[in-house]
């Protein structure tokens, strides 16, 4: 049986008109029903309004802290870096030839390049901090175990996701402290056993570093990479809205919870 999509909270209800208000209509007001009734167009169509009531109004668990928002600030952080890395995209040019160039005339030449630069180069660091902090806040409050041990493991991949991110995005500005670096690191990835010198190969795009590696790595830092990560927030999200957050473990259940509890 299907629940009922919870009601909106009072404070989004429109308020009713008063006797005469229809006579007295601003330009304002015009746009707004007329913004109200498009919403109701497409709602009426697509159904979004109750998987956003689904999502956005649910019960939190009791001593839901602060704790809590690392989870949203990992994923404010990886809209900034999507944000950022399209516009550093718009001047990057991916060969052996041009990309420390592109890179130069991106952070000297452009307008707010250098910023925009900045805030991915730094964003990057910032998001992977906010991811391990995340899932630490997740293993010490015990919300790992059932039912959510699926989302923990989808938490884990995303983890190793943004770091391999990381790590293909280092060489794309193509000069000696990125080259030498991405060299060390595939040949580290080179000596695991059985499937290490595969995926070295794989990385470089053959045996040596070229131009190959190099479209290589842009091409698993700008289409791989993202679409494997928005994939599994998505799943992440889901689960999390279907399964509900746990409250902290210093806090117990009152009787009558766990009765009710027991009952359900």
């Amino acid at each position: 049986m299907r629940l009922p999509a919870p009601p909106l909270p009072r404070a989004l209800r429109p308020a009713p008109k008063r006797p005469g208000d229809a006579a007295r209509v601003k330009p304002l007001d015009q746009l707004k029903e007329a913004g109200i009734a498009t919403a109701d167009w497409v709602d009426e169509r697509t159904s979004l309004s109750g998987a956003a009531r689904w999502i956005m109004f649910r019960k939190v668990p009791k001593g839901t802290n602060w704790f809590y928002t690392l989870g949203s600030a990992s994923l404010f952080a990886f809209l900034s870096q999507a944000v950022t890395g399209v516009f550093l995209a718009m001047y990057y040019d991916p060969s052996i030839a041009q990309a420390y160039e592109s890179t130069r005339h991106l952070t000297n030449e452009v307008f707010l390049g250098e910023f925009v630069r900045g805030m991915h180069k730094w964003g990057s660091s910032v998001m992977i901090v906010l991811v391990f902090l995340h899932m630490a806040r997740v293993f010490f409050f015990g919300a790992y175990k059932y039912p959510r041990e699926l989302n923990w493991l989808i938490g884990v991949t995303l983890l190793l996701l943004v770091s391999q991110m990381a790590l293909t995005g280092y060489l794309l500005p193509f000069d000696q402290r990125s080259y030498w670096a991405t060299v060390v690191a595939v040949n580290i990835n080179g000596t695991g056993p059985i499937v290490g010198p595969y995926l070295a190969d794989f990385l470089r795009g053959g045996a040596e570093f070229g131009a190959t590696t190099l479209s290589r790595f842009y091409a698993i830092h700008m289409l791989l990479m993202p679409g494997a990560i928005v994939a599994l927030i998505g799943a992440h999200l889901y689960l999390v809205t279907r399964h509900g957050t746990t409250a902290p473990p210093w806090l117990k259940p009152s009787p009558s919870a766990a009765n009710d509890g027991e009952r359900v």
